[in-house]
């Protein structure tokens, strides 16, 4: 039971980089299942776009899917550009903070198509399909052989002997792919390790501190999820039993439009403040109504480790 209990806690402390992980895995299963059940390359003309097709546009799609299931794309977005606060979308100085919040949201939603593309290039079958058909390798092996050597070069994805033949004296296009994907596992691992370095050097608050928000961020999500089911239900409850029984409804106390726009704005860490949240912010600084507030809510500068550290366990 305890050994159990250890496991789930481990599970807890590192959901995010699991969570990543099983993205990864999975990307990496379904590349087999296309390369060898889907893919099949013509071995003509239309060599280079039916290689590429394959090697990016299910990255591209994996792309767009890492924002969609995005909670955190929906939050920066939802209401910003409603006819009431258009002027919200047009100032310069909300785009660049807009730009610096979606950049750690871009780099967790790059984990699934790069895994992807790594795991096609390793497997080399798109790659040689779409390289094949390409001006440049045209060069590289053929160079002044003329247009048989360009149309056994096409020919190359679907007979492996004469592959062989063809790069008996150069780097074979399995070869290229695999060497690729190597530099691309390198260059993502040292720009990952460099991005993480710099965000925590320039973190204003310490290690410990830091671990002590991301507990704090967990369980306010946690409560405020359960606090509003409970109270959309009281509710729900109210307006109904008074439809049915057409009776006068009895005073009920709901947050105002106002105060859920103070709640659901970016956060901006001050260093001056001990806030650890908007809803921190808001119930220390007399329910968003102090003047404080009302300045710190205009201002524009946004730190990117901070949104990491708050959407690595926000579940909104």
């Amino acid at each position: 039971m305890n050994r159990l209990q250890n496991i789930v806690d481990f599970c807890i402390r590192h959901q995010t980089i699991l969570g990543y992980s099983i993205v990864s895995l999975l990307t990496a299963a379904c590349e087999p299942i296309f390369s060898s059940v889907v893919f099949k390359c013509p071995c003509n003309s239309g060599n280079m776009l039916y290689g590429s097709s394959f090697l990016l546009v299910p990255a591209f799609i994996l792309f767009l899917l890492g924002f969609m299931v995005n909670a955190r794309t929906w939050r920066l977005l939802t209401g910003k550009c409603s006819p009431e606060k258009h002027h919200q979308c047009s100032p310069w100085g909300t785009c660049a903070r807009f730009c610096q919040v979606l950049v750690p949201m871009t780099a967790k939603a790059l984990v699934a198509p790069l895994t992807w593309i790594v795991v096609a290039l390793l497997g080399a079958n798109f790659y040689e399909c779409a390289a094949s058909g390409s001006s440049l390798m045209e060069w590289y092996f053929c160079k002044d052989n003329g247009t048989e050597c360009r149309k056994l070069l096409l020919k190359m994805p679907c007979d492996v002997e004469l592959s062989a033949k063809l790069s008996s004296e150069q780097l074979s296009l399995h070869a290229q792919s695999q060497l690729i994907g190597w530099f691309l596992i390198a260059s993502i691992m040292t720009v990952a390790l460099i991005s993480t370095c710099v965000s925590r050097c320039c973190s204003p608050v310490s290690y410990l501190q830091l671990r002590f928000w991301k507990i704090y961020s967990k369980k306010e999500q946690e409560l405020f999820q359960k606090k509003a089911e409970e109270h959309a239900t009281k509710l729900a409850e109210r307006n109904t039993n008074c439809f049915f029984e057409a009776t006068d409804p009895a005073p009920f106390h709901t947050p105002s439009n106002e105060d859920w726009q103070k709640i659901s704005i970016l956060y901006t860490f001050n260093s001056q403040e001990q806030f650890y949240s908007m809803i921190h912010k808001y119930v220390s600084t007399n329910r968003g109504n102090s003047a404080k507030f009302k300045e710190e809510g205009q201002d524009l500068t946004v730190l990117a480790f901070v949104d990491e550290a708050q959407a690595s366990v926000s579940g909104l």
